[in-house]
């Protein structure tokens, strides 16, 4: 089943502001939300589709992809929603609880009733890294694995990414009492106020830890290193971003690693130049081979092909190899390769030769004569590209 515009499933326009967006989804989230639709697949299903386009517009980098691409600008290879397909409520509540301030009795904290309403504890994020990787046409064309050493925060192995040391035991918050927020009642000349914050002695965890790890000193992570293999699909362009779910920091005490975000770079090619899906190259043929015809070879990026120059070839002819340039990331088949004929025109001439082309000069086939069916420039460029 296909996904649902983003847009539509919040009900903005495309040019919506963050904070229409934010005000949208809200909106949505309580209308929604398991509280006010216990026991109900369907309110669920939209609950969790209204998280996964927030996820995504909130997000100016992955808006910029989605609003290109689609969904498939935010899929698996290309930064898509943090959720993908495996969306909990856990993953909305621990990102986007906070958005809802006191709604559903002091905090968008969980679902199923308030008896048993979770605790709003905070779950750790590790940060996102971002890389370049550098890529060659011929990359483009078939696309590549590409294995990179990142240096980056993994999960500390003696703890094996609790903090705590020897597996020494976690107590319960004697602040929030395991909650991760305390509550205070302010009296003002209005009345009562009641704010909920993160709880300042556990950081909004719940827990602390009774004895932490002397090698990363109970925040969990260290830093070092890690090969990661990354898949370029074939067709990328520069300035691509990829996403690795999960390859970036990890967090602090067991909680969600970050992503890996990969901007692709393309190296210049030697003799071709890329145009989107087509490349073109630029190829000097002599009078004489232009006005008697002639074979050449033109390099692609799976060889050498050969092709025919007509007689009377003019400079400036652009001639077609179908399906001899790039494939679109987002699309099936593949663009050409554009060979654009120039006719040399010698600098310097030897005395016979000056006499030669003096002789053919007085010939009235070599008064230019174009005909009305011949097209100008950019009227043969415009029959390329249709």
């Amino acid at each position: 089943m296909s996904k649902r515009d983003y847009y539509e499933v919040l009900g903005v326009s495309r040019d919506a502001k963050p904070e229409e967006i934010k005000k949208a989804y809200r909106k949505k989230a309580l209308q929604y939300h398991p509280d006010k639709n216990p026991g109900d697949p369907a309110a669920e299903a939209k609950f969790k589709e209204a998280a996964e386009a927030y996820e995504v517009l909130r997000d100016t980098d992955k808006k910029a992809r989605y609003d290109q691409y689609g969904h498939a600008g935010v899929g698996n290879n290309f930064g898509g929603s943090g959720f993908g397909g495996g969306m909990t409520m856990e993953d909305i509540f621990s990102q986007f609880g906070d958005i809802f301030g006191g709604a559903f009795g002091g905090g968008f904290s969980g679902f199923g009733g308030t008896g048993s309403r979770r605790s709003a504890r905070r779950v750790n994020r590790g940060s996102n890294l971002r890389i370049k990787v550098k890529l060659t046409l011929e990359d483009v064309l078939k696309g590549a694995e590409k294995k990179i050493k990142v240096s980056k925060y993994v999960a500390c192995s003696p703890c094996n990414g609790s903090g705590a040391k020897g597996g020494s035991a976690f107590s319960t918050c004697s602040t929030c009492n395991g909650a991760g927020r305390v509550t205070r009642v302010t009296n003002t000349f209005l009345g009562q106020m009641q704010t909920t914050s993160t709880c300042p002695s556990c950081s909004g965890e719940g827990q602390t830890i009774q004895d932490k790890c002397s090698s990363c000193y109970g925040n969990g992570i260290v830093k070092d290193s890690e090969v990661i293999s990354i898949n370029i699909p074939p067709g990328v362009e520069e300035g691509m971003q990829l996403s690795l779910s999960g390859k970036g920091n990890a967090a602090p005490r067991g909680g969600i690693p970050g992503d890996l975000i990969v901007l692709v770079e393309v190296e210049q090619h030697e003799r071709l130049i890329r145009d989107g899906m087509n490349l073109l190259y630029d190829h000097y043929i002599s009078f004489p081979d232009a006005a008697l015809g002639t074979g050449i070879e033109v390099p692609t990026l799976e060889g050498k092909a050969r092709i025919q120059i007509e007689p009377g070839t003019q400079s400036g002819k652009v001639l077609r190899l179908k399906g001899k340039g790039l494939p679109s990331v987002n699309a099936y088949g593949r663009g050409d390769l554009l060979v654009n004929i120039n006719v040399w025109t010698p600098q310097k001439l030897s005395a016979a030769e000056k006499e030669a082309l003096t002789n053919m000069k007085q010939s009235e086939n070599f008064v230019p004569n174009p005909k009305k069916s011949d097209k100008s420039f950019f009227e043969r460029m415009k029959d390329v590209f249709n």
